[in-house]
């Protein structure tokens, strides 16, 4: 998708990050009337609305999209996507990781492979129930390094922090667009839903779209296969560095889920047994693994060495 309309995004914007890129705390639109930060929130709003009229009149920004769905099935913590849907061709494999805290009595240790469909039962081995999973990225910065550098080079930091807030929103605003579109279109599974924009902000949608890096899915190498897939960086010009952050950073990648009790959750603390595990399925060392599940760990690997 390489012809959107920026102005089509704006009623899907979230506001109430916006503002805390200028440490002004609070929900839109309550933020406004705050008794401590509501002037200070209404002049950023104000200004806010002028540049964001000149990004879609001038055409400063260009947002592009791509997204693929699979035939897919969990084995374990893994996720195996195929070639097509007679299942035997194996296309690649999603590595994910597994709550290892202490829960409560009728409350179970979440992964993101369980909102998919085994590839076998225990009392249908020879049935492989059909399941899929999407993958998107989207980018709403295409064209921001010209203005960042023409601002920075008039010592504007102001308008400079301005457009990367507002760009990041955009973007924000363009992965919302793009989930709607696949739940009610591209995929189909909710084509009936009529939801308001403060109801899709709360999610009251079904399916869940996790990225890789963010709590549900908190190692960032796996962003290398969904680019292996989607081809990002020559379908849509959002390409990875090394350390794979997204570039331009107004950017959003990820899975959609459509199984309709999936949620957000976050992984926590993990253990050395899981972190041997995922070294294992990844096909690397257990150093290798350590470094990037570093924020993850449980335990210091000192002392194991």
């Amino acid at each position: 998708f390489d012809t959107i309309d920026l102005a089509d995004l704006v009623p899907r914007i979230d506001w109430s990050p916006f503002f805390q890129s200028w440490d002004l705390h609070g929900l839109y639109p309550r933020i406004l009337d705050d008794k401590i930060v509501g002037e200070e929130a209404k002049k950023v709003f104000a200004d806010a609305q002028i540049m964001l009229k000149q990004i879609i009149d001038e055409k400063w920004l260009t947002a592009r999209a791509v997204i693929g769905f699979y035939p897919a099935n969990a084995v374990g913590d893994d996720i195996e996507l195929y070639v097509d849907d007679s299942r035997e061709q194996p296309l690649t494999r999603l590595h994910h990781l597994r709550q290892q805290a202490e829960k409560k009595p009728g409350q179970y240790n979440q992964c993101l492979s369980d909102y998919i469909a085994p590839k076998t039962l225990a009392e249908a081995p020879d049935r492989i129930i059909p399941d899929y999973i999407g993958a998107f990225a989207v980018t709403a910065g295409i064209g921001i390094d010209e203005h960042i550098a023409r601002f920075e080079a008039e010592h504007d930091d102001y308008r400079s922090i301005m457009l990367k807030a507002l760009a990041d929103r955009l973007a924000e605003a363009l992965a919302e667009h793009m989930h709607e579109l696949v739940r009610k279109e591209f995929w189909g599974y909710a084509p009936d839903e009529d939801l308001s924009n403060e109801e899709l902000i709360k999610e009251k949608y079904q399916g869940i779209r996790p990225a890789p890096g963010y709590p549900a899915n908190p190692e960032h190498t796996e962003k290398g296969t969904l680019w292996e897939l989607l081809q990002p960086d020559s379908e849509i010009g959002l390409e990875l560095t090394s350390s794979y952050a997204m570039t331009p950073t107004a950017a959003v990648s990820g899975w959609y889920f459509a199984h309709p009790q999936s949620k957000y959750f976050g992984v926590g603390s993990i253990g050395r047994d899981q972190a041997e595990d995922y070294a294992h399925r990844k096909g690397w060392s257990i150093q290798e693994a350590e470094k990037w599940l570093a924020p993850n760990l449980g335990y210091d690997p000192e002392d194991f060495n």
